[in-house]
């Protein structure tokens, strides 16, 4: 039996998706230790982790180098890999949002020749260009994209909105909700086909644990 790599995402989704699968009997030990390697396993089960950058976690699973991911929905929606997206795991929850000066209230199609600041590029973009049908000029950045309109580099910004704090003491307000995001279990379609038995044994524990809540 071949080992099963499942991708973690570093960061604020690693101990709950490690919670996840202790709940469902998948022994998680090693990621919970000091240790540096890079790929730790659950030898009983024959499952191998590693931690990576969620903006890697896709690729990982698209080129299957690892057949199961957990990484939040921006990063899919960004990074618009090809991949089966099986659970919506609901924790890390908030919205992707536009946002901007509250002087723009109900004005957004007013304006012309929008720039727009943000960390997600594509997303700005499929929102803006396809969805509202407008052409705009993307302006990425990779630190506090809330800066941007105050600063006067972009008129409005798209950004990821949890509690709408930062906005609020900035002056900035929620224009637009584009997209709920939360973190979401991912597989690889040939390991969907081939290991179709074992992932879905994972699927149905972690689903099942995800009722109960």
């Amino acid at each position: 039996m071949r080992y099963l790599t499942i991708a973690l995402s570093k960061g604020r989704l690693t101990d709950l998706s490690i919670e996840l699968f202790e709940n469902i009997g998948i022994d998680c030990s090693e990621l919970k230790g000091s240790s540096r390697k890079l790929i730790l396993s659950d030898e009983k089960n024959k499952i191998k982790f590693f931690l990576a950058k969620p903006s890697d976690v896709p690729t990982y699973v698209e080129y299957g180098a690892a057949d199961i991911g957990i990484v939040g929905k921006d990063t899919l929606m960004e990074e618009g890999r090809h991949l089966y997206e099986v659970l919506n795991l609901g924790f890390a929850a908030c919205k992707m949002a536009v946002a901007g000066p509250a002087e723009l209230q109900g004005k957004l199609d007013e304006l012309n020749n929008k720039r727009v600041a943000t960390k997600y590029p594509r997303i700005a973009r499929d929102y803006f260009e396809h969805k509202r049908k407008e052409s705009i000029e993307v302006i990425k950045l990779n630190g506090s994209v809330e800066l941007a309109p105050l600063v006067g580099l972009s008129e409005v910004i798209v950004d990821l909105v949890e509690s709408g704090r930062t906005l609020k003491e900035n002056g900035l307000v929620v224009l637009d909700t584009i997209a709920d995001i939360s973190a979401r279990m991912v597989v690889n379609r040939v390991s969907m086909k081939m290991e179709s038995e074992r992932i879905n044994k994972i699927i149905d524990g972690i689903s099942s644990q995800l009722e109960k809540r």
